[in-house]
């Protein structure tokens, strides 16, 4: 950035007309800059720029219109992929693990009462992997989130909120 030498300080320095000079805009986000696979998305919405204004003989378009070109867009349809491939397998994974340890309480209290050091038990250790298994998923969840789908659902929601400024709602 430039010293402010006979400049006031206060006052927003712009690159071009209508244009915000951006210190941070070329700093990526922790993790946004990993491997192909990690976040952008499939292709932009088509009709981003300036789709929303009605144009000499173009028909106006409402803020639905724009919502369902969104949604079936690929971009939209690759995060929400992306989305529901770690929910299901983790909820599968989670709910299987859970069942497990009812079904062992309930089937075999003798294997859950052995115990493993001192007055803790099997089951013991079993309830307190259920609270760990709990912050490792969340902690999953969050990581996975963060490479894979912000980015492209960021990118989506500017894309989206370019197409709606200036139309009816």
């Amino acid at each position: 950035m430039d010293k402010h030498e006979d400049r006031d300080a206060g006052r927003v320095r712009l690159s071009d007309p209508g244009e915000l000079d951006d210190p941070w805009q070329d700093a990526l986000a922790s993790g946004w800059d990993e491997s192909e696979d990690t976040g952008a998305p499939a292709s932009s919405v088509p009709h981003a720029r300036g789709a929303g204004q009605d144009g000499p003989g173009g028909p106006a378009v409402s803020a639905a219109d724009i919502y369902l070109e969104v949604q079936r867009s690929p971009a939209f349809q690759e995060v929400r992929r992306r989305y529901r491939r770690f929910v299901v397998t983790a909820c599968i994974a989670f709910f299987s693990w859970y069942v497990a340890y009812v079904v062992a309480a309930t089937t075999a209290p003798e294997l859950m009462a052995r115990p493993v050091a001192g007055s803790v038990n099997v089951a013991m250790v079993a309830g307190l992997g259920q609270f760990l298994s709990t912050f490792l998923l969340t902690w999953a969840y969050v990581r996975h989130a963060r490479l894979r789908r912000d980015r492209a659902a960021l990118e989506l929601r500017w894309d989206t909120q370019e197409l709606t400024r200036g139309v009816g709602r």
